[in-house]
């Protein structure tokens, strides 16, 4: 993945998304292309525009961590935002990469603990890494997203789940939301591991296998989840949602642990309840869950 490419694409979608009224430009302005243009960019972030230009267009190589601030400051970016320039600007100490032959992600078995004792407590939990693989999960989390242990080990992925599984866009409330954040999600994780190989066979088979993928991932956002809510429809015990927490686990910078919780006493604490005693009941009529093996054709 070619990071001076990558910056620059990242730079223009920024600059077409911000609104020139955040920026002080004149409202009655007539412009062809929405966003700010790159003279009015540069003028608000203090650099020249022939520098930005270059810098936008791929041609310069160069750009110092004063600069970035000053970009990251007139496009108005987040603190994700922020982190992916400064990642794709090669800014920040680079983490050691596994190579593409390296072994599968573990957990710790302090981790494995810690999913059971949740479980116990009716929370779902599982833990994603690289490539938003599913490297451990609970039962419980099992049973109200998918049984990623049934699958096959290369199916074991939230992006492939959420892009090519008939039985995610059922099961997610929002799906359309859920399918931004997650693309989101992985093109954070390009800008920080350019030369994760892996990343771009899924990034590659998900394009060709759904347009809902390639347009999402055309619009070059950041994501980086840390708390928030997120409603199901379930098959077996319908609508319930849920709270989660995104913990980043020590010793691995690219393992998060997600717990998802309910409020007490609430029609969603109920449901969780029944379907932990649904998944330990004996599996009398097939599969509970689809896997991706189906490309997405929805218009």
């Amino acid at each position: 993945m070619n990071q001076i490419v990558e910056l620059g694409e990242f730079l223009r979608s920024c600059r077409a998304r911000l609104d020139p009224a955040d920026a002080g430009m004149p409202a009655t302005t007539r412009r062809r292309v929405p966003g700010l243009r790159r003279e009015e960019l540069a003028q608000v972030a203090g650099v020249s525009v022939d520098y930005y230009t270059r810098l936008e267009q791929g041609r310069s190589r160069t750009a110092s961590p004063e600069i970035l601030e000053s970009l990251a400051t007139a496009l108005r970016l987040d603190d994700t935002e922020r982190a992916h320039l400064f990642d794709l600007a090669r800014r920040r100490p680079v983490q050691p990469r596994r190579s593409a032959s390296s072994p599968a992600e573990r957990v710790s078995p302090a981790v494995h603990r810690l999913l059971t004792t949740l479980d116990a407590a009716y929370c779902p939990a599982f833990v994603l890494g690289r490539r938003t693989d599913v490297v451990a999960s609970n039962p419980l989390s099992r049973a109200l997203i998918a049984d990623f242990d049934a699958m096959p080990a290369s199916d074991r992925n939230q992006a492939r789940f959420v892009f090519l599984a008939p039985a995610a866009r059922e099961l997610y409330a929002d799906w359309e939301t859920v399918a931004a954040d997650t693309a989101a999600m992985l093109r954070l994780d390009a800008g920080r591991h350019p030369d994760d190989s892996r990343l771009g066979v899924l990034v590659g088979e998900l394009a060709v296998r759904s347009e809902h993928f390639r347009a999402y991932w055309a619009e070059r956002r950041v994501h980086e989840r840390t708390e928030g809510t997120k409603g199901y429809h379930h098959p077996v015990v319908g609508d319930l949602a849920v709270t989660y927490q995104a913990l980043a686990l020590p010793g691995d910078s690219d393992q998060t642990l997600f717990i998802y919780s309910t409020e007490p006493g609430s029609s969603s604490e109920t449901a969780l309840r029944f379907l932990a005693t649904w998944s330990t009941e004996p599996l009398t009529d097939g599969p509970r869950t689809a896997t991706p093996n189906e490309p997405d054709t929805a218009a």
